[in-house]
């Protein structure tokens, strides 16, 4: 078998056990002890073996070249990169320089996604000298690969700095500072540069919208979603600009918009990535159609440890704690062990169901696992499911006796479960600590107000009413959201600036009247 030949299998090889013959017929046929053939095909090896997944074969490979070239240690560096092993790319970086090799620009390029992943801002500095050193600032992939290296560390100014000092930037300069920005969740700054780019493509959307996701904006990712639609025509598209606009869907519970875009999603075919799947899943089940979200489960065929907690943290939202333990059982017995956020929504679904025993079984057993312990989240899961129950003093001793400092959180937990069981001393307490915690939260001064007023207690109130006026707190008005054939409406409490609101206030004061003539 010639070389060519052997080159163009490994081209088109997609399994470990191709892989394994082809590798064996390299050695066999001397081409790995061929000077001129030994690097270039160790090289494509290697990039094979981390396409497989198989990074300690590829690091073997790497091991038996002598003298490895630029090219060879660039490969290494990336091979650690793909394999989420950035701390190994930066040693490797290390050593490559100690045998006294001068970096090229791929080399450079591997160097800075490793300090970026690592978040390593003095390696990068050092990093950004060398190349300045090398005159390889002119090339535009190193100053992409140098602002998100920046952008990664959370130095802005650094990042827009080299980015302003790019002499040719492409769409691929836009997004990496964009993406910086959405980092440090700003997303003012991130807009202002979405809307200066000469050009977009699917991946700075996509930053743009996850962006607004991650930082508490649905409603204008959904926006912005359906601006990207109409610029192109609906023909872009990937898993992950999905998983963002159902995010924002289930966080609006933007139920027939995510019935659209399940169709897109069914259309494209991408229902077959488990991310996707995780996605809808979630947005069926917060949008009030569980059953949906089930259904798409079940049609998993690969369910990862997201895919479980989806499906038990669905079975929580709705109350279906009995359901909830028994999937939590069947991802045990499937093999997928648990992570946080799986106990985490076991937890909630106890706290919801009144499952008193059962909550405290589970924790009790998380406390006694070695390789997870719990955290406060899990310590505020168990105050909630005991004070839901009316336990207030064994919640109260879990706060007391937890090696974590409790957060306001935990303590509004406790305050609410006191209200409810009409326990006005441990209410008070609760709701100081509150105070103390987050002085700014409007809404304990005005549950407080509102216990001491049912109570009678008016000195109580109106000294709650003076605090909330010497720290110029003011209460906020209520809000909420309405999907109205495919839009998201929000309206806020004495809202009069909507051009629906006299007709709204017309149907309201109707059916005031209606039920007041009916005895409603």
């Amino acid at each position: 078998m010639k070389y060519l030949s052997l080159k163009r299998a490994l081209n088109n090889c997609v399994s470990l056990d191709q892989l394994k013959r082809i590798h064996a017929l390299c050695v066999t046929l001397g081409f790995l002890h061929s000077q001129n053939l030994r690097q270039p095909l160790s090289c494509k090896l290697l990039q094979s073996y981390k396409n497989v997944g198989k990074t300690e074969q590829a690091q073997r490979v790497f091991d038996q070249i002598n003298d490895p070239d630029i090219v060879s240690w660039t490969c290494l560096l990336n091979l650690y990169l793909h394999s989420g092993l950035p701390s190994k790319s930066l040693s490797a970086f290390t050593h490559c320089l100690h045998v006294g090799l001068r970096p090229d620009s791929f080399l450079i390029v591997a160097a800075l996604s490793s300090c970026g992943q690592c978040k390593d801002l003095i390696r990068g500095r050092v990093v950004h000298g060398m190349l300045l050193r090398n005159g390889f600032d002119e090339n535009p992939v190193v100053g992409n690969a140098l602002i998100d290296m920046y952008c990664r560390n959370g130095v802005m100014g650094m990042a827009a700095l080299v980015f302003e000092k790019m002499g040719s930037k492409d769409v691929f300069s836009w997004t990496s500072l964009l993406n910086g920005y959405m980092l440090c969740n700003n997303v003012s700054c991130a807009r202002e540069v979405f809307d200066a780019m000469p050009e977009r493509n699917l991946v700075s959307w996509t930053a743009m919208i996850t962006g607004c996701v991650r930082a508490g904006a649905p409603v204008q990712a959904l926006e912005m979603f359906k601006q990207m639609e109409a610029d192109d025509g609906g023909t872009l598209h990937c898993a992950d600009l999905m998983v963002a606009v159902l995010s924002a869907c289930a966080d609006v519970g933007a139920l027939d918009f995510g019935r659209c875009i399940h169709c897109c999603v069914k259309k494209r075919r991408l229902e077959l990535d488990v991310a996707v799947s995780n996605a809808m899943m979630d947005m069926y089940s917060k949008s009030g159609r569980l059953d949906l979200g089930v259904r798409i489960f079940d049609e998993i065929l690969k369910k990862d440890v997201f895919s479980w907690t989806t499906v038990i943290s669905g079975y929580a939202y709705h109350g279906e704690g009995h359901l909830a333990l028994e999937a939590f059982s069947r991802m045990l017995e499937s093999g997928v062990n648990p992570n946080e956020v799986t106990l985490l929504s076991v937890l909630t679904a106890c706290s919801h169901a009144g499952l008193v025993v059962e909550g405290k079984v589970l924790f009790n057993r998380m406390i006694q696992w070695r390789y997870m312990k719990p955290k406060i989240e899990h310590y505020g899961c168990l105050v909630d499911l005991l004070g839901r129950a009316g336990l207030l003093e064994d919640a109260k001793e879990v706060i007391g006796m937890m090696p974590i400092s409790p957060d306001a959180a935990m303590w509004r937990s406790l305050l609410s479960a006191c209200l409810v069981h009409g326990n006005l001393s441990m209410a008070q307490i609760a709701g100081k600590k509150v105070i103390e915690l987050e002085p700014n939260d409007d809404g304990v001064y005005m549950l407080l107000w509102n216990m001491y007023c049912v109570a009678d207690m008016w000195k109580e109130a109106s000294e709650i009413r003076k605090l909330m006026r010497e720290r110029r707190v003011r209460k906020n008005p209520g809000r909420s959201m309405v999907d109205v054939n495919g839009v998201v409406q929000e309206f806020f409490a004495e809202d009069t600036s909507l051009h629906v609101s006299a007709e709204l206030c017309h149907l309201l004061k109707g059916m005031k009247e209606h039920s007041e003539t009916y005895n409603f």
